[in-house]
């Protein structure tokens, strides 16, 4: 350091007794970002080992430190900056900048988050899904915001003592729907989580869509269980096709090709089957609880749909591996028995209201009805994507009988 330096404009900086071990590098650190970068640091107090305490503190930050006259004097120079020298701007916080969202992130970057300045030498992390292109859907941000807006507790949302009595065949009707409800909403839960811990923190918006749709799905298991438990019951059927079904969700490896699988042809069509039980059930509590898992399965299909929106404007090859995802899950399936005949019995009996002949016949129409109200959503949301009409027609008569 130049002992010539003229000191009389150079920054002092005065701590009293405070020592550098009990919190004086706070102050001595803000004192060097206000400086002017030309001129040293004063640095003044009466502790007895500021001295030795200031310098160890400067040489890990590979700042110069002079002792003179009992004066500490912090070389001019940039300082404390050098530490963020090679260091990486992690994209940017708003979505809607130019640049915040990447296309490729560094595995540098880690659990950073997005928009902060990372020092270099930060450890790399694998995130086996790090590209933009697989991952990101515009509307991530909204529908977040919208999912965290419309949450509800089962306990305040739901009049889980709302008096009725039910003839034993329609509680079971309505235990077995409640079963068959339940396993599927286990693998809406887990097809998302399982791909959740791949995805790089850098697309956090999508993170928190997928981190908000398994807590959807989590408390959707809850809502249909304590159901099944209600009026003393335990749960019901679950057949070996319905779970061949779901297992072909679990072998997808395709992030979006499982979401297309599961959101906009499988939970699409539970919207249906919820909005009908809403209709037909035959109790308040279990109106009540399809009404509100309907309106969450709803913003789940919207995800699906913008994330495969965008990734099919980049990928052109998408629309092909979609279609051959449809083509190879329908092969797969088809020596199973597709949808249990308990669960589309007990849907004809919930339907009807009713054991007559002239309510059964009602109640078949009403499932036939049903499950073309389910072929049409699933045709309209593929040429929504870009599908052909004939080509989304052959596609959704072609999803799995068990629906999701």
């Amino acid at each position: 350091m130049d002992t010539t330096t003229d000191l009389s404009t150079a920054p002092v900086l005065d701590l009293g007794a405070l020592g550098m071990d009990t919190g004086a590098h706070v102050l001595v650190a803000h004192a060097l970002r206000q400086r002017d970068p030309a001129l040293p640091l004063r640095v003044r107090g009466s502790h007895p080992e500021l001295g030795v305490h200031l310098s160890g503190w400067c040489r890990k930050r590979g700042l110069a430190v002079q002792s003179v006259d009992g004066e500490h004097r912090i070389a001019p120079g940039p300082g404390e900056a050098q530490r963020w020298r090679g260091a990486q701007r992690a994209g940017a916080s708003d979505p809607a900048a130019g640049g915040a969202v990447v296309s490729q992130p560094s595995a540098r970057w880690g659990v950073a988050a997005r928009g902060a300045l990372v020092e270099a030498g930060a450890p790399e992390f694998h995130f086996p899904l790090s590209e933009k292109a697989a991952l990101w859907a515009d509307d991530a941000a909204r529908l977040y915001a919208t999912a965290v807006a419309a949450q509800w507790d089962p306990n305040e949302a739901i009049d889980w003592a709302a008096p009725f009595e039910l003839p034993t065949e329609v509680e079971d009707a309505v235990v077995q729907v409640m079963t068959y409800l339940v396993e599927n909403e286990n693998a809406a839960l887990l097809v998302p989580a399982r791909f959740l811990g791949q995805m790089h923190p850098h697309f956090r918006e999508v993170l928190q869509c997928l981190a908000i749709t398994i807590a959807d799905e989590a408390r959707h298991v809850e809502v249909f269980t304590r159901r099944i438990g209600l009026k003393g019951r335990g749960p019901a059927l679950s057949t070996a096709g319905a779970q061949a079904s779901l297992k072909t969700l679990f072998d997808e490896p395709e992030f979006s090709v499982a979401s297309f699988l599961l959101s906009v042809l499988g939970e699409g069509t539970f919207v249906n089957l919820l909005n009908f039980l809403n209709t037909y059930a035959p109790d308040p509590v279990t109106r009540q609880i399809c009404r509100l898992a309907s309106r969450d399965e709803a913003r789940h299909v919207a995800f699906g749909m913008s994330h495969l929106a965008w990734q099919m404007e980049q990928d052109a090859d998408l629309k092909h591996r979609l279609n051959a995802a449809v083509e190879r899950r329908y092969d797969e399936l088809a020596s199973t028995d597709g949808l249990n005949e308990e669960v589309f019995d007990a849907l004809i009996l919930l339907a009807a209201g009713a054991f007559t002949p002239e309510a059964i016949a009602e109640g078949y129409e009403r499932v036939q009805r049903l499950k073309q109200e389910m072929a049409e959503g699933r045709r309209a949301r593929l040429v929504k994507l870009g599908f052909a009409t004939e080509q989304a027609q052959a596609m959704s008569e072609r999803h799995t009988r068990n629906f999701m």
